[in-house]
């Protein structure tokens, strides 16, 4: 690789990690794309996103833990529900046929965004609900279903998860986005990039130094908007990437 590659591929992940980490969601819009285009085939290109899209939850971690903006016991529930779901998805990917999932896949995310979108006061406040233990047995499997999500397509699933926990636990934005980060972005991700190798996917080691340099960043950069901004200003930054994401997918 040359020094130019080398800085559009560390820049490209500082990028999409940064707005991921802001969101929620979303940084295979940039770096799974930007694999591609300089040369891994799609399923080594997978993997290797997902192994560096763990530094994007540990460098959301860091700044999350210093800010005390998260739930502790909530987000151990959402690493556990979904890990069954990761673990199947790390499987079921090898005999799904990737261009129908992928469409399917975008069209969703692109109806998230639009429910978000015409529901001005979703999010806003936090309005407990659902978290009796009927309501968390319900949520646990909402939760499995997306982790299927998450090891099986590109991107998307942390956007899934934070409207999830917006919608159904009734978290405001920052809240749902700080749990998605740690859960999705450093737990769901490092269980699926271990349950893809060892379902026979290759990692391009050479590159996965520069990549976990720009995730981590990204991270901490994104959850430090997050945790200054405004409410709505997440809720916006979501928005604008389940359309991106959604389109993305979609073409």
């Amino acid at each position: 690789m040359s020094i130019l590659e080398g800085l559009g591929l560390f820049f490209g992940s500082l990028i999409a990690n940064t707005l991921a980490s802001l969101s929620g969601g979303g940084a295979g819009l940039l770096q799974f794309p930007l694999l591609l285009f300089l040369g891994l085939p799609f399923g080594v290109a997978l993997a290797t996103h997902k192994v560096a899209s763990v530094a994007l939850g540990v460098g959301a971690a860091i700044k999350h833990l210093r800010a005390g903006t998260l739930n502790y016991p909530l987000t151990l529930f959402i690493i556990a529900a979904g890990a069954f779901g990761v673990i199947a998805g790390a499987h079921l990917i090898l005999f799904v046929p990737g261009p129908i999932a992928t469409k399917l896949l975008g069209g969703m995310i692109i109806a998230l965004g639009l429910y978000s979108r015409f529901k001005p006061t979703l999010g806003q406040q936090e309005q407990a609900q659902h978290r009796d233990i009927k309501g968390m047995a319900m949520g646990a499997i909402g939760l499995m279903l997306i982790g299927i999500i998450n090891d099986s397509l590109t991107a998307g699933s942390g956007l899934f998860v934070t409207l999830f926990l917006v919608w159904w636990f009734g978290f405001d934005y920052k809240q749902a986005v700080a749990l998605t980060l740690i859960s999705v972005g450093l737990f769901w991700n490092g269980i699926g990039a271990a349950s893809l190798y060892i379902a026979g996917a290759d990692i391009y080691w050479p590159w996965i130094p520069i990549l976990l340099l720009g995730s981590l960043l990204g991270g901490y950069l994104g959850a430090h908007f997050s945790t200054v901004g405004s409410t709505r200003t997440v809720k916006i930054a979501f928005e604008i990437l389940t359309f991106a994401v959604g389109i993305k997918l979609l073409s």
